[in-house]
């Protein structure tokens, strides 16, 4: 496995495997692996030749009272899981290799972004478009894989690699979750036990919640029952 850190060197390495006909997928990642990622990588082994995975913390999807500096960081374990998945090349590019001085661009996926975690996170998702779009030019893959547990990000990536006319493929991968019901997260590290048992309301009122309306029960309704029962769990309050 092949360890860049430059785009002239990803982009001489991918080069060369599209001379030769190979098929190359890219897993965009923020490191801190959990199975999540691995089976999208899984996923992109079954479809293409060659595989990309990127770790890249991007200070520009983080709001200022987020947590940036304490974000899991583990290059060598993540390092090595990627490797057992027989990935081909990771790319760990440093923060001015994707934001150089004089940086000044920005992508931004009109009403896609504005509500859900978009009104809560202001600018989170032009931080995630811009650094997905550089991604994809500097690796120009045949198909990138995200996963649907972030469902307003994959619309947005979408959205954009289509209003950009980006040669690449969007595959998602499916929520993975672990045995009591939480979806696999790298953030999870930051809850206590108490925490945890009370993060267990949302999957269970999710599931209740979608049973109840796709069986024609009123959305709004539906949807302030299940505020109220989070609320009631020991949630401090429900963003959407």
């Amino acid at each position: 496995m092949q360890l860049v850190r430059d785009v002239e060197a990803l982009r001489t390495v991918t080069a060369g495997w599209r001379r030769s006909g190979e098929r190359v997928a890219l897993v965009p990642t923020m490191g801190a692996l959990h199975e999540g990622h691995l089976s999208l990588v899984r996923q992109a082994a079954a479809r293409a030749d060659r595989i990309v995975a990127s770790i890249f913390v991007n200070p520009r999807q983080f709001g200022p009272a987020e947590d940036l500096t304490r974000y899991p960081r583990r290059e060598a374990e993540d390092c090595a899981a990627l490797e057992a998945l027989g990935v081909d090349l990771v790319f760990v590019p440093s923060v001015a290799t994707m934001y150089p001085p004089g940086f000044a661009s920005h992508v931004s996926v009109a009403k896609l972004g504005d509500g859900l975690e978009g009104a809560v996170r202001p600018g989170h998702f032009d931080g995630v478009a811009t650094v997905v779009c550089k991604l994809l030019t500097m690796a120009q893959p045949d198909l990138a894989i995200f996963g649907e547990k972030d469902w307003q990000q994959l619309a947005i990536i979408r959205r954009m690699v289509a209003d950009l006319d980006l040669p690449v493929e969007i595959l998602a991968g499916a929520i993975v979750r672990d045995t009591d019901g939480l979806a696999l997260s790298s953030r999870n590290v930051y809850l206590s036990a108490e925490q945890r048992a009370k993060a267990l309301a949302l999957p269970r009122e999710l599931a209740r919640a979608a049973h109840a309306i796709s069986t024609g029960s009123p959305v709004s309704t539906i949807v302030s029952e299940c505020i109220a029962a989070l609320l009631l769990a020991g949630f401090a309050k429900v963003d959407y």
